[in-house]
């Protein structure tokens, strides 16, 4: 890639189009050095414009299945646990393609800088936890690819294609949120297995992903703020739209407000919990 930086979008879309998950986050964490090298040099790179992918490119393995499909595993097991860890690894690389896919296809809306610099952090660090759970992998015998996983992850893309602010209430305030409410729990499962590498690493994910909630929140609010809207209101109507789910209880209302989510975002739309007879 030598000294020439191409512009921004250029770098996202490659990223997209690289299928196999290590050469990805290779790329996506050489990219993502090149553009901060050359910001902590006070310099303003190029955003480029780009069209990206309907659909970012995918290694043969795994197979994609509906999510009621996917098998179900016991945490108390090895097996268990390593569904869990392929299970999370594959919304990581999910997770690297949304932030590079966010920076790509939205270069018509006016931003500041410094929103293209949040998103090639969190690509960035995403990248990075791909990689952590692929070597907690590795050390359990397994890898990415040897178990089917969740054929879902990219359809909010799909369906907030069109619509910067609908992305960043769906993908980070609330899918990314989700993470920060179960998280805990999964360290849990780890702590007890005494599996201290895959707690290291599931520590790491967990404090950064605040951040990528954060930005979410931020450039959300910003938005609102262009446009004279009602932030609260806003969120619901576009969560209303295109989150085809509901948003399922217990919260971590610390690290979420942590984030910048207030609870009047969410528990208003909030799954009615049955109370047991």
């Amino acid at each position: 890639m030598g000294d020439i930086l191409l512009p921004l979008a250029q770098m996202a879309d490659t990223v997209l189009r690289t299928a196999e998950g290590r050469e990805k986050t290779a790329l996506s964490r050489a990219f993502a050095a090149q553009w901060q090298a050359a910001r902590a040099r006070g310099e303003r790179p190029e955003i480029g414009t780009a069209s990206p992918p309907t659909e970012p490119a995918r290694p043969a393995k795994p197979e994609l299945l509906n999510p009621r499909d996917v098998p179900r595993r016991k945490p108390g097991t090895v097996e268990g646990r390593i569904a869990i860890l392929h299970a999370v690894a594959h919304i990581e690389l999910n997770a690297v393609d949304l932030h590079w896919d966010i920076i790509a296809r939205f270069t018509d809306t006016p931003m500041p800088i410094g929103f293209f610099d949040d998103w090639v952090k969190a690509a960035d660090e995403e990248s990075k936890h791909f990689d952590l759970l692929c070597d907690c992998l590795q050390a359990h015998g397994s890898h990415y690819g040897a178990l089917p996983a969740h054929a879902g992850m990219w359809r909010a893309a799909q369906d907030t294609a069109n619509d910067l602010m609908g992305r960043l209430a769906v993908v980070p305030m609330v899918l990314e949120a989700r993470g920060l409410d179960v998280t805990p729990g999964m360290i849990k499962i780890f702590q007890q297995a005494k599996d201290h590498q895959t707690i290291d690493a599931l520590n790491v994910i967990y404090a950064e992903e605040v951040h990528h909630v954060a930005y979410g929140s931020k450039w959300f609010h910003f938005l609102c703020g262009r446009h004279d809207l009602d932030p609260t209101g806003v969120f619901h109507d576009l969560v209303g739209r295109y989150f085809h789910s509901t948003l399922k209880p217990p919260f971590n209302e610390e690290k979420r407000a942590e984030a910048g989510i207030p609870p009047d975002f969410y528990w208003p739309l909030a799954e009615t919990i049955k109370p047991r007879r």
